[in-house]
């Protein structure tokens, strides 16, 4: 059995018509009339919150010659940070094996002796190359970049 104290939502649903209704009695004007008195008001304005087109607000991009600003919004992406990967060669291991390796032991992987290696940025392919030592370092040599129109058809599919 319900508590005779307890209010339940349709006591609280009475309790809110009574509300605006005594508000909207004591006020004259309801606050609905005069939102919409104040949209209408600004639809006739020029005003911020009227809608208008996005060819309006927004650069239209196709626009104009097409070296402008090309300069400046290729200056902005300069600064990215890209990863670089030189890839050897790859090789699958069960977890028993990889488990089991110690130091000295050796790992085939699938890319041969002189075989150029696979220079990858942000993993796409994007060039070939060779291994060279430059003052105690490794480096790598390119050989062959992958053209862009490659790299694109790679992508789709």
């Amino acid at each position: 059995m319900a508590d005779d104290n307890q209010i339940t939502d349709d006591d609280w649903a009475a309790a809110m018509q009574e509300q605006a209704a005594t508000e909207a009695s004591q006020s004259g004007d309801s606050e609905a009339d005069r939102v919409a008195a104040e949209l209408a008001a600004a639809a006739m304005a020029d005003s911020p919150y009227q809608a208008r087109p996005a060819s309006q607000i927004f650069e239209d991009f196709g626009a104009g010659s097409p070296g402008k600003g090309s300069l400046n919004d290729f200056d902005m992406i300069l600064d990215i940070p890209v990863q670089i990967t030189v890839e050897l060669g790859r090789t699958k291991l069960t977890i028993r094996n990889l488990l089991q390796l110690a130091h000295g032991s050796v790992v085939e992987l699938d890319g041969l002796a002189g075989e150029p290696m696979d220079v990858l940025v942000n993993g796409t392919l994007i060039a070939q190359g060779e291994v060279v030592v430059v003052n105690d370092k490794f480096g790598i040599r390119l050989t062959d970049i992958i053209s862009p129109a490659e790299r694109m058809r790679k992508i789709r599919h």
